[in-house]
């Protein structure tokens, strides 16, 4: 194990022209305040399976919580529970209570509402920055640079250029390609696809927002945050399975977030994910965004239920 460096903004990763702010501040984390405590949140990008991505959820409960404390106190943790699939027909209402405000440690409850009914709910911790002699993370892994990848764009335009490639991946690598995802994803350890068979459920890819977020106020870079960590993070589960399982049904459950450090969202962290179990028509995913420099800037868990189909056998013995 290291200490971690001091909260700094190490982080590297050259800043984006800044007339291009992101999407996820401007618009998708941008909520409507309607009466205290209360706030209307709309919908930027809707992944293929027409159910809202738990991400843009997660990230606008946190804003709507981030609201209702002082600036002082900053996210710690977040635990969350997603109850109903979400519409993207119609906008989602986040109403908070104020749980807890201590001299440390305040508590917010966000309940997300569509319809009449809560589709989500969770629990944000703030904590004054205290200082502590007892500080210890364990180390990065050693990686190649993000500006040694290639961008996730450009990797599945390779692919989908394979003359070898079966039809199944084709569709769902076109759908993937159409999708104007907020984020940039540059994937570390690239195999091809013939060597995709029988991996372990473990995979790293360097991320950020995509455009312009700069300094601001560190809540709204773990707001960030959150949306970005739910993008693929139960598919690790699926890694070993892929290439012989279809996908009936997939679904995240809960997912729960720790804040370490500083850090820019909008500059390059790497994104570690591993699935140590799956079973029960459920998997386990555990996440850590690591700053270039080397510093634990966020870990992250969650369960999702997942439901395959079983390969059907052509013989008949």
């Amino acid at each position: 194990m290291t200490s971690p460096q001091a909260p700094e903004d190490g982080q590297g990763g050259g800043d984006p022209p800044r007339d291009l702010r992101s999407v996820l501040v401007t618009s998708v984390l941008n909520l409507e305040p309607l009466d205290e405590d209360l706030f209307r949140g709309r919908h930027y990008w809707v992944p293929i399976t027409k159910r809202l991505f738990g991400g843009q959820i997660m990230g606008q409960a946190l804003v709507a919580a981030a609201k209702s404390v002082s600036e002082d106190v900053h996210v710690h943790s977040l635990h969350c529970y997603f109850v109903r699939a979400g519409d993207p027909k119609v906008p989602v209402l986040y109403h908070v209570e104020r749980t807890r405000t201590g001299a440390s440690f305040s508590v917010r409850s966000v309940k997300a509402v569509q319809h009449g009914r809560p589709i989500f709910i969770c629990q944000a911790s703030f904590q004054l920055a205290q200082p502590s002699p007892m500080q210890h993370q364990f180390r990065m892994p050693t990686v190649p640079p993000p500006e040694e990848l290639l961008d996730h764009e450009i990797l599945i335009d390779q692919y989908l250029r394979d003359p070898n490639l079966q039809e199944k991946y084709r569709v769902g690598l076109n759908r993937i390609a159409t999708q104007d995802v907020p984020i940039e994803i540059k994937p570390v350890n690239l195999t091809t696809l013939s060597q995709l068979q029988n991996p372990e459920p473990k995979r790293m890819f360097w991320v950020r927002a995509r455009g312009y977020i700069g300094e601001g106020d560190f809540k709204m870079h773990c707001c960030v945050a959150a949306y970005i960590s739910d993008y693929a993070f139960l598919d690790t589960a699926l890694l070993p399975y892929w290439w012989q399982r279809k996908v009936h049904f997939m679904a995240s459950l809960d997912h729960s977030m720790w804040f370490h450090a500083p850090f820019r969202a909008d500059h390059w962290m790497l994104y570690q994910c591993e699935s140590p179990w799956a079973g029960g028509s459920r998997g386990l995913v555990r996440g850590q965004l690591w700053r270039r420099d080397g510093v634990l800037a966020v870990s992250c868990a969650q369960e999702g239920v997942i439901r395959v189909k079983t390969q059907v056998s052509g013989s008949k013995l």
